[in-house]
């Protein structure tokens, strides 16, 4: 009995460090925030013009940002104090949000301004990503990280469950998207109050000049490493070619034929199922097989994409979109262990910001691809293309790039660095 205890102690112990806590529940609220905004945002601008394709330039509006500032973020993440920027990140959100309550209030019938706050949206994520990810191995020791970060995507994907799901199911209760972004702006200022409380285990980082040198230093260091590279590499084109996320507001209306409540509970599965596999791998690490377990799973994420695209039934199209979830989230859970462990914390925010292009090309642009390509050919080829096309590019990369189809455990990975 006592043996089982310590095991399931083992599995929450991420949870006894109180400033791991405090971060998680800042986390929460903040992604809660963004994501009742995205649904508010999906729903309002395909009301407004009917086209797919203006669904992906949401997703573009915000990646670019990133693309222009994602050097200058990560330096920032590692030069200046981490919990003031995180803290500053969340107030910007919150003003973002208020923009466009502003704009709800005042009735705005065109998709430009909305394209505006996304772009600022864009430039808020392009910090926040970095330093988010730099502050997580501050907050425990190294060798509870690994259930650390199992646990921190648990709270994630909690996030957007709960957070789609409430977007969706306010912007319906009250006809309209104010609601909603008063919401999303109060949850996003929770997030600051809960960021001002944390304490950090800070170590002294070398304080670097700003120059081309330094600012390029996490492009070399990952470049180096081909196991990284293909590791992140293998998730940006797989779901730059395989995400449907952008097209659900065409599937709810048009093929399901449900309202904002369908609306938000699809986007809200592929974070149930990724929250189940998240807390699976806290309790059950993986330990063997490292590098062809994502290979595969990545694979099964092209699968299942391709079922969601066939589906006429809100039911199986959520399971479909829970299992995406479930599968993306193992590549999530081995390179995060990598890139913070296997990175040295002064450089933790450029390693990061790079890692975090790559996320947003993925998310961002794959977004903006759906729209294209749905616009083109019709919504569901385009997401049949997609999961077609991440099945094919996971058979590439285990030949382009045998380290990762060798590598064994967690071990050979932090060993790289």
């Amino acid at each position: 009995m006592a043996g089982s205890e310590d095991s399931r102690l083992a599995g929450r112990v991420a949870f006894t460090h109180p400033n791991f806590v405090l971060f998680q529940l800042a986390r929460f609220t903040s992604v809660i925030a963004t994501e009742m905004q995205s649904v508010a945002v999906g729903w309002q601008v395909y009301e407004i013009t009917k086209r797919p394709l203006d669904l992906g330039l949401i997703g573009l509006a915000q990646f670019f940002p990133a693309i222009l500032l994602f050097l200058v973020s990560g330096h920032a993440a590692d030069r200046f104090d981490r919990r003031k920027l995180l803290i500053a990140c969340h107030c910007g959100f919150a003003s973002c949000f208020g923009l466009l309550l502003w704009q709800a209030i005042r009735g705005v019938h065109s998709v430009y301004p909305i394209y505006v706050v996304m772009v600022l949206v864009g430039v808020v994520r392009s910090f926040t990503g970095p330093v988010t990810r730099a502050i997580l191995p501050q907050l425990v020791p190294d060798e509870h990280f690994p259930n650390a970060v199992a646990w921190a995507a648990t709270v994630f994907q909690s996030a957007t469950i709960l957070g789609p799901a409430l977007g969706g199911v306010v912007y319906a209760a009250f006809r309209g998207p104010v609601a909603v972004y008063a919401g999303a702006m109060a949850s996003a200022a929770a997030a600051a109050v809960f960021t001002l409380r944390i304490h950090l285990r800070a170590k002294p980082r070398p304080r670097e000049e700003m120059n081309l040198n330094t600012v390029l230093a996490g492009l070399r260091y990952i470049w180096r490493q081909k196991l990284v590279l293909g590791s992140i590499s293998l998730d940006l084109f797989a779901v730059l070619l395989g995400g449907a996320v952008a097209l659900l507001p065409v599937y709810a209306r048009e093929i399901l034929k449900t309202g904002p409540w369908g609306l938000g509970l699809l986007r809200c599965a592929p974070g149930v199922g990724a929250a189940a596999m998240a807390i699976l791998l806290a309790h059950r690490p993986l330990r063997r097989k490292m590098g062809s377990t994502l290979l595969w799973c990545v694979g099964v994420y092209g699968v299942f994409t391709i079922l969601f695209g066939i589906s006429r039934s809100l039911l199986l199209s959520m399971i479909a979109l829970a299992l995406v979830g479930a599968s993306d989230m193992v590549s999530v859970i081995i390179r995060a262990t990598f890139l913070q462990l296997g990175t040295p914390d002064e450089m933790r925010g450029r390693v990061n910001a790079v890692d975090m292009i790559f996320i947003g090309a993925s998310n961002q642009v794959g977004q903006f691809e759906s729209g294209v390509t749905a616009q083109w050919f019709g919504t569901v080829p385009a997401v049949l293309l997609g999961g077609v096309g991440a099945i094919l590019v996971t058979v590439l990369w285990a030949w382009l790039f045998p380290e990762l189809r060798k590598a064994e455990d967690l071990g050979s990975l932090q060993n790289l660095s």
